[in-house]
This record gives C-alpha cells, sequence and structure tokens, in this order.
C-alpha cells in the first residue's frame, strides 16, 4: 500500500491534512482529512461569565473574529430574554455585512482565486496571491486591497477595531452611528457595489467563459447531493443577520424550518476516533455515514447552501445575479461544490448593497442603542450567518449568568462531513493507475477549498485528549499503536 500525505494543507485558516491510500493497482481506496490541532473554547468557557463570551469567542480565529462575537451577543439577547433596539439590529447587521463583503473578497482573491485565474495546474510557485496579481495586474490588484480596507473601514468604525471587535452588548451596541459617520458609511457602501460588479464580471470572464473551468464547476468530480442548510427572513429570501433556520433535500424540497432555540432539536453531532472535528447531522435522517443521498443525514452550509433554500436575494442586482447562476447550474438548486465560488461572490454584491440600505435606514443614527429590561438567565442560542455558513452560538448559565455548559456549531463543523467526503471523492476521481502529480493534489484540496474553511474555529475535544500514532508496514498492516491518554 502506497500512503500520500498533503501536509500542510494550503490556503485555508488553521492547520490540516490529507492522507490518501493508494492500492497495489495506484488507485484510492480512501483518503481522509484529519485536523490535529486543538483549541477547546467550549471547554474553558465553563465558569465564566456569558457577558464576556463576545470577546471570548472572538478570539477563536483572527480571520472570522465579527460573527462569532455577533453570534455570541445575539445568544446573550436570548439568554437574558431581551429584544435590541432598532438601531442596534441595524448597527450589527451593517457591521456584519461588511464582514462577510470583505471576507469573501479575502477568500476570492487570495484563497480560491489561485485556483482559476492562475490555474489549479499551475506550477505550485505561482498558485498564491503573487500569481493571481500578476494575471490580473498591479492596477486592480491595488483596488481590491484598497476597497478591502475601505469596507473594513466600517467595521472599525461602528465596532471599535476590525479585529476582535468590542461592540457587541446584550440589548444592544455600544456606540451609536453618527450623521458624519454615516456619510462616510454610504460612500463606502456604493463603492462596494461596484467593486462586487467588478469581481462578478471577473469570474465571469475568467472562469466561467473559460470551457475547461466551466467544465470542473458543473462535472462530476465535485458534484455531491446532500441537503442545505441557511438563514432566509420572513419572505423566505437570504438574510444573513437574524431569520429562521431552512433545511432543504438534495433537490429543493422543504424538509424543515425551525426558530435558533430549537436547533438541538434538528442538529445531532458525530465524532470519529481520527480527527478533532465533530460532524453535524440531521437528527431526522440519523447518522448513515459518509454518504450522499436524500436519505443521509448529511447536511452543509456556505454560500451555495444560503442560495440553494432560499427564494431569492432580498436585493436587486444580487437578484439578477442569483437568477443568472442558476439559469446556467439548471437549478432550483446546485450539488456543485465549486459553485460556492460563484454564490459567494453574488453573496459580495448582496451584502453592498444592504450596506447602502443599512446606510440610508433612518433609525441607523438613533441615540437609542440599548436595551436593558433584562430577565433571570438561564438558556439562549444565537445564530448568524458566517462567511462559511451557519454560525450557532448556545450558552447555559446559572442564576447569575455564569456558564454552566457551551456548545458551539461553527460552520466548518457542518461542512465537515461534505469536505471529507468531497476530498475522497476528488482523489478517486483525479488519481488514477498511481499517477499522481502536483497539480492533482491541488485539485484534492480544491474540493475543500470551496467552503473557505476555517479549521481553528471547528476543532473541538470529545473525552479527555488523545495522542496516538500507527506505525504502518509497507502492505498496509499496524506494526505498532503508541498511545497517550
Amino acid at each position: 500500500m502506497r500512503t500520500i500525505v498533503i501536509d500542510p494543507i494550503t490556503r485555508l485558516e488553521g492547520h490540516g491534512k490529507i492522507s490518501i491510500f493508494l492500492n497495489d493497482q495506484g488507485n484510492v481506496d480512501r483518503a481522509l482529512f484529519q485536523v490535529p490541532e486543538l483549541r477547546g473554547f467550549e471547554a474553558f468557557c465553563v465558569g465564566r461569565p456569558a457577558v464576556d463570551m463576545p470577546q471570548i469567542t472572538s478570539r477563536i480565529c483572527g480571520v472570522c473574529p465579527t460573527t462569532h462575537h455577533i453570534a455570541a451577543t445575539k445568544a446573550l439577547d436570548s439568554l437574558y430574554n431581551v429584544t435590541p433596539t432598532p438601531a442596534a439590529r441595524v448597527i450589527r447587521e451593517l457591521v456584519n455585512c461588511a464582514f462577510v463583503a470583505e471576507d469573501h473578497a479575502l477568500h476570492f482573491y487570495i484563497l480560491a482565486g489561485a485556483d482559476f485565474i492562475v490555474g489549479p495546474s499551475a506550477p505550485a510557485a505561482m498558485r498564491n496571491v503573487l500569481g493571481v496579481l500578476s494575471k490580473v495586474g498591479e492596477k486592480n490588484g491595488a483596488y481590491v486591497i484598497e476597497m478591502r480596507k475601505k469596507i473594513r473601514r466600517i467595521i472599525e468604525m461602528c465596532a471599535g477595531k476590525p479585529i476582535h471587535p468590542v461592540f457587541g452588548l446584550p440589548g444592544g451596541v455600544s456606540k451609536p452611528v453618527t450623521e458624519k459617520m454615516r456619510q462616510e458609511i454610504l460612500q463606502i457602501a456604493r463603492d462596494a457595489v461596484g467593486f462586487a460588479r467588478f469581481t462578478l464580471q471577473l469570474f465571469h470572464d475568467a472562469v466561467f467563459c473559460n470551457a475547461s473551468y466551466k467544465e470542473l464547476i458543473t462535472g462530476d468530480i465535485y458534484y455531491h447531493e446532500t441537503h442545505h442548510m441557511g438563514m432566509v427572513d420572513d419572505k423566505g429570501k437570504v438574510n444573513l443577520y437574524d431569520g429562521e433556520i431552512r433545511v432543504v433535500s438534495p433537490t429543493g424540497t422543504p424538509e424543515v424550518q425551525f426558530q435558533p432555540l430549537k436547533y438541538h432539536e434538528i442538529i445531532a453531532e458525530h465524532v470519529e476516533d481520527w480527527t478533532y472535528v465533530k460532524f453535524p447531522y440531521l437528527r431526522s435522517k440519523g447518522w448513515q455515514g459518509f454518504v450522499d443521498g436524500a436519505k443521509s443525514g448529511v447536511y452543509r452550509v456556505a454560500p451555495l447552501a444560503r442560495l440553494n433554500v432560499a427564494e431569492g436575494m432580498a436585493t436587486p442586482q444580487a437578484q439578477a445575479e442569483y437568477e443568472r447562476m442558476f439559469d446556467a447550474l439548471g437549478g432550483p438548486v446546485s450539488n456543485h461544490s465549486l459553485a460556492n465560488h460563484w454564490a459567494r461572490l453574488i453573496e459580495l454584491l448582496y451584502c453592498a448593497e444592504r450596506m447602502v440600505e443599512l446606510a440610508n435606514a433612518p433609525e441607523l443614527t438613533s441615540p437609542e442603542i440599548r436595551n436593558m429590561n433584562f430577565s433571570v438567565p438561564n438558556e439562549g442560542v444565537g445564530i448568524v450567518e458566517a462567511p462559511r455558513g451557519t454560525l450557532i452560538h448556545h450558552y447555559k448559565t446559572d442564576a447569575q449568568g455564569l456558564l454552566t455548559a457551551c456548545n458551539l456549531i461553527v460552520a466548518t463543523v457542518s461542512n465537515a462531513a461534505i469536505i471529507c467526503m468531497g476530498i475522497e471523492k476528488a482523489a478517486k476521481k483525479l488519481i488514477v493507475d498511481g499517477n499522481v502529480d502536483s497539480g492533482l493534489l491541488n485539485m484534492v484540496e480544491m474540493a475543500f477549498r470551496s467552503y473557505d474553511p476555517c479549521l481553528s474555529c471547528a476543532t473541538h475535544a470529545q473525552g479527555e485528549t488523545q495522542f496516538h500514532i500507527e506505525i504502518i508496514e509497507s502492505d498496509g498492516s499496524i506494526r505498532q499503536v503508541i498511545a497517550r491518554r
């Protein structure tokens, strides 16, 4: 037996590796996506004041601190049974839209863009941001950097800091938005609409109009029939800040729609002994393993899933792009994993349009930024759509507000099963008769990169942390096991 190990895997947040096991004929028997790092936030948060969670959980990851901060803040609203003021709600949604927009731009241009703009089989030294810049040109590269800086300025103004924000409080926010700030926000939001349109045009010209790339996106290598999950508003349209959670089947048939506090009735979590990532699944289907199909409990989140569950986009230009995408992919849903990149850019446009709407909202500059009418805490759930998908924070406390239990289901955890399935299928499709090169291995990595995974957010421990090494002979037999418990 021959083993191929990709360690570390590249262009993602956190640390992981892929182990590919070949049989004697040189074909793939199995491929494993393993996450060796452990953070343990769920454990060490117990005993701490719940009101500290927006600051603690934003430290889970420096790439996606903002949505952790907002999800934690919404969980505190639920915990203390307090409704945030209209101004606070608008400010929070504005910050979340700004964060999703700049993060989507980060993923497309810096992490995933090299796979298409440069090419999946390009020399490894070119499959990075420098390779992207060489293709799009320095002027366009400077435009991307400048627009991400501008969008992050909205977060800085409203949330205190662009990284590890400090504005979220139960019942509201800590700082009002002034009229001067509104005018700056509005101009940035309008600029962001143009930037999103520029990025979508680049995608169409460089990716979907390229026959080989289009075949990759719409072909069988990265195709999986799973359930999809995402947040919708009261009209069934995509909303990234607030709403109910909807689940649809692989064909788009509605399965269930639920309020955040009911999530544990819908979702259960499975563990495997070869990774620190959990595998959530639908309780109604049960854990059937890493398999596709309507009977499987596997579901996925992320931009494509959000568009799959929704009845459209809530802003006009994003709606036109939504229709364009599903016309091209043969909607009403798509199970093509690489279409996540297109969906991500449609959300970038939606966020920009939505920021214009929120900047024009009359309640944005109201001084009434916090509701202090709290109840005795007990249990609370906050859900928000992060760039990578549905993010769930669930807290239980004593009457003094000290945490007695904490559960976090982050987007990458919900996508963990489909990532494993995607990597194994890609490896089996691409590696035949032992023929392997750098480009093929990068295409295996593309199976996880479409989900923009954040492994720092995703790692958990079940019981005691174990140290486990297997020494494997050339015939695949285990020669020795070294374990420390």
